[in-house]
């Protein structure tokens, strides 16, 4: 953590479920400030309510698409974690808006950083770059194929994947350092509603938690990689410390989950003996996902020594106990 101490960085989207949790492992690292910008649309001040009375934490009140904004936000940081963005369920609810903020918000964040002359931009991008590209081992550098998405994923993929090239153009044309990590279905403490895989881990221990039978979809093989998002957080330390830069790098598990075994992980979790009840799938929307993914995470531990740490079950448990800490109190 020798590189993070002492430092300064800017969190756009920093009111967020990664957010808040990359800001705890900025604080951990000794960083000397952790500025979260959000303009609290997609955000809110209950993810990050634990932070606001640490001395070291600015919160601002800002908008990506605002470039005056994210440039003042930006003077004197070291790097920043270009998070803002809508994932598919807000975007579906919004494309013109979602459209903007994850392309320009991403562009006026590499101007500010090139102005302000901030060393590095950490961007998270996603899984959803590749679309439904199939390998055995879906490496960083397979071709994205979106032929059969449904256009919402299908739209917010190829913004991810604009997204990197900007990152790139910036690095070639301005010396903008950047990291661009492809997240695979994040979940966990704070967890919010706008991730449809996250949604089904959350949905699935709400039924099972008042006594009612779980339900799984279609045939209940469809995988996804489910990273907690403390191993997702450390992963974008990592990328902002590493002395490798330039890259695109998947920050996932590698472990594809069915649905049928999500569910049988929370029912193990709660000791429940509940039957899991099988449904159609009537989803309106759906991530790019069938029976097998196979995402690689070599890349990340040779560029930047990241290995994941916390299985589903384990992660699952965490998140259940944070459940219940927030009905508590």
């Amino acid at each position: 953590m020798d590189q993070i101490s002492g430092k300064t960085y800017l969190i756009t989207g920093g009111a967020s479920l990664i957010g808040s949790h990359l800001a705890d492992a900025l604080l951990a690292g000794q960083a000397a400030e952790v500025r979260l910008l959000d303009n609290f649309a997609l955000g809110t001040p209950d993810t990050i309510a634990h932070l606001l009375a640490e001395p070291r934490v600015t919160l601002i009140r800002g908008d990506v698409l605002r470039l005056n904004e994210v440039l003042e936000a930006s003077k004197g940081a070291d790097g920043i974690f270009a998070l803002a963005g809508f994932l598919t369920i807000p975007m579906l609810q919004n494309p013109a808006l979602g459209t903007q903020v994850n392309i320009l918000g991403l562009l006026n964040t590499l101007e500010a950083a090139r102005f302000a002359g901030v060393r590095r931009v950490v961007f998270s991008s996603s899984v959803a770059a590749y679309g439904n590209a199939e390998a055995e081992v879906l490496e960083e550098d397979a071709a994205t194929v979106t032929a059969t998405l449904s256009p919402v994923s299908a739209v917010y993929g190829v913004s991810k994947l604009f997204g990197e090239s900007l990152c790139r153009l910036y690095a070639q044309k301005y010396g903008v350092q950047f990291n661009a990590l492809r997240f695979a279905s994040v979940y966990g403490e704070r967890q919010h509603a706008r991730a449809v895989n996250a949604n089904f881990i959350a949905e699935t221990y709400e039924r099972v938690r008042k006594g009612e039978p779980p339900i799984i979809i279609g045939d209940g093989r469809e995988v996804h990689d489910y990273i907690y998002v403390t191993d997702i957080a450390a992963g974008c330390v990592a990328a902002m410390a590493s002395d490798k830069h330039g890259l695109v790098i998947n920050l996932a598990t590698g472990v594809d989950s069915s649905l049928t075994e999500v569910v049988h992980a929370v029912l193990k979790v709660c000791g429940s003996t509940l039957r899991p009840e099988y449904r159609p799938d009537t989803r309106v929307v759906r991530s790019a996902g069938g029976t097998h993914l196979g995402f690689s995470r070599k890349r990340a531990e040779a560029a930047i020594g990241w290995v994941p740490s916390v299985s589903l079950e384990e992660g699952i448990r965490r998140y259940g106990r944070w459940l219940e800490q927030q009905r508590r109190e």
